[in-house]
This record gives structure tokens, C-alpha cells and sequence, in this order.
């Protein structure tokens, strides 16, 4: 597990930087112009196919994998905060873990405060 982690987090990185990008403009390239050489035959067409497919078929983890973590940090973070304020409700920590139903109660709340109180300008 935490093998996969450093790799999914070294792999985002690498994957998001202007390297990761030039990287593939060069393998777009480097196909396009393998085109004329290769007669542009129907392998030729499946090489990228199949390539961008299985690449895009583990870049999708990746970015899940990415994307939990930062969300998962952000809850926490959050949480922090919820906890460490006197004056707010220590019920919103861990908001994620309520049921839909649960969730709509506090959202109809705020709703109904929000439309209480005066716009602030």
C-alpha cells in the first residue's frame, strides 16, 4: 500500500509537470511523423490508439488516488479548524461520514440562517 502511494504521488507530479507535458507533445510527434514513414497504415493508427488508451486507463488512478489525498487532507484541515473554533458546532466534524439525509438536514439549515441574516457589505 504504501509503495503504491509514493508511486501514485511521484507519478502525479511527474505526470502534471511542463515535463510530463513535453514528454507527450514528443511522443505525438515522434508518431506523426513515423505516419508518412509507416505508409500511415492501420497499425499505425493502432499503436496510438492503444497507447493513449492504456495510458488514460492508469492515469484516471492516478488522478483518484491524487484527488482522495487531497481531499482527505483538506477534511482534516477543516476538521482542525472546526475544533480548535469555541464557537463552532463540533457536529460538522467528520461531515462526510453522515448519511445523504443527514447532510441535507444541515444544508436545509444553513439555508434557513442564511436567509436570516443581512448581506454584509
Amino acid at each position: 500500500m504504501k509503495f503504491f502511494d509514493k508511486f501514485a504521488q511521484k507519478s502525479s507530479k511527474a505526470v502534471g509537470s511542463v515535463w510530463g507535458f513535453a514528454f507527450g507533445v514528443l511522443v505525438i510527434l515522434t508518431w506523426g511523423i513515423c505516419g508518412p514513414l509507416l505508409g500511415f497504415s492501420d497499425t499505425w493508427l493502432q499503436a496510438i490508439d492503444t497507447t493513449t488508451a492504456i495510458i488514460t486507463f492508469f492515469i484516471v488512478f492516478l488522478i483518484q488516488n491524487s484527488q482522495n489525498r487531497d481531499t482527505q487532507s483538506m477534511e482534516l484541515k477543516l476538521d482542525e479548524l472546526l475544533r480548535a473554533s469555541k464557537k463552532a458546532r463540533n457536529d460538522l466534524i467528520d461531515l462526510e461520514e453522515l448519511s445523504k439525509e443527514e447532510i441535507e438536514k444541515f444544508q436545509k439549515e444553513f439555508r434557513r440562517i442564511a436567509k436570516k441574516k443581512p448581506e454584509v457589505k
